[in-house]
């Protein structure tokens, strides 16, 4: 399993494989049956399965104001593809000199000569080239006039709606942890760096570590239970995402309780699950009836997570 961020450096045995070019923002359902094929098809023709996506999303360069918050950042999405079958992911810097190549172009310079890609592995809404020009059809075209073969997958529909990363995109947003979760292939992560907060917490009998430099999509406002991922092993941890108007804070931040966790995470990388959203933000009229939610907050939050760990028959 190789990630690669320069086609220069790509080795030879990745080339002339089966090949899937898409953003696979989030690595969802739709992503996971993509992946099956090309998984597949590479297995008949003893090949590598390699997929192609961009680093940044194009939107970023293109129209940033309008890019949309991504829902994994690219070592995640990697490793979310190894797990399905990639053997080797290229992600692509994304430059204007890429984007300002159109689909005959964009085919020709990277799929055949570059990729020299024997297959290719698409969904029905595929888009390549200059201006999102290329469709399938004209894929399906290119591809038999240079013997590539074109297998397109068709999307996958949960609640009689596509996959998609926009829709999860939307849940999330919301809050709506329960119904984005099924249609992902792992749950939801985000992943900052602990800074120094107010230090409430401690004085409670709940140290929290508050979360900045969060580079994914952040949940919408309220209480979650989670799994927190501290030097890679997993903790419990209850999530508040928004202000503290029990203190008259305003401001949002992340914060997270770190269930039976002892040592100090400050200044530490820290990534998070979210598994179930528990309860609005909302003032308190005591800090005592604030510990008392708490309490019940970490004890909804364990009985989440070990119900999530219990393997099922």
């Amino acid at each position: 399993m190789r990630l690669i961020r320069d086609l220069d450096q790509l080795p030879e045995r990745f080339r002339r494989a089966a090949v899937s070019i898409g953003n696979f923002d989030g690595v969802h359902r739709g992503h996971a049956r993509i992946m099956e094929r090309l998984w597949g098809l590479a297995g008949r023709l003893g090949t590598p399965a390699v997929v192609f996506t961009f680093d940044p999303h194009p939107a970023r360069i293109l129209r940033p104001e309008q890019a949309p918050t991504p829902l994994c950042w690219t070592d995640r999405k990697a490793r979310l593809l190894f797990e399905l079958g990639a053997d080797a992911v290229v992600a692509y810097p994304t430059d204007r000199a890429l984007l300002a190549l159109d689909a005959r172009e964009f085919f020709d310079q990277i799929v055949c000569g570059r990729l020299q890609a024997r297959v290719l592995v698409e969904g029905p809404d595929f888009f390549f080239g200059r201006d999102r020009l290329g469709r399938i059809e004209l894929l399906r075209q290119f591809c038999v006039d240079a013997g590539v073969t074109l297998d397109v997958v068709e999307p996958v529909r949960i609640g009689g709606e596509v996959v998609s990363s926009s829709r999860i995109r939307r849940l999330i947003t919301a809050g709506r942890l329960e119904q984005a979760g099924p249609l992902l292939t792992q749950p939801y992560r985000i992943r900052g760096a602990v800074i120094r907060g107010a230090g409430r917490g401690a004085k409670l009998g709940y140290p929290t570590a508050n979360l900045g430099r969060v580079d994914t999509l952040l949940p919408g406002e309220g209480t979650y239970a989670g799994r927190a991922w501290v030097e890679n092993a997993p903790w419990p941890a209850a999530v508040s995402i928004g202000p503290n108007p029990t203190f008259d804070e305003p401001a949002p931040k992340v914060e997270l309780h770190v269930i039976g966790y002892e040592g100090s995470l400050y200044d530490r990388a820290v990534e998070v699950d979210f598994l179930a959203r528990l309860r609005d933000i909302r003032r308190f009229g005591s800090v005592e009836q604030l510990v008392l939610q708490m309490d019940r907050d970490v004890a909804a939050t364990r009985r989440i997570v070990e119900q999530y760990d219990t393997p099922r028959e």
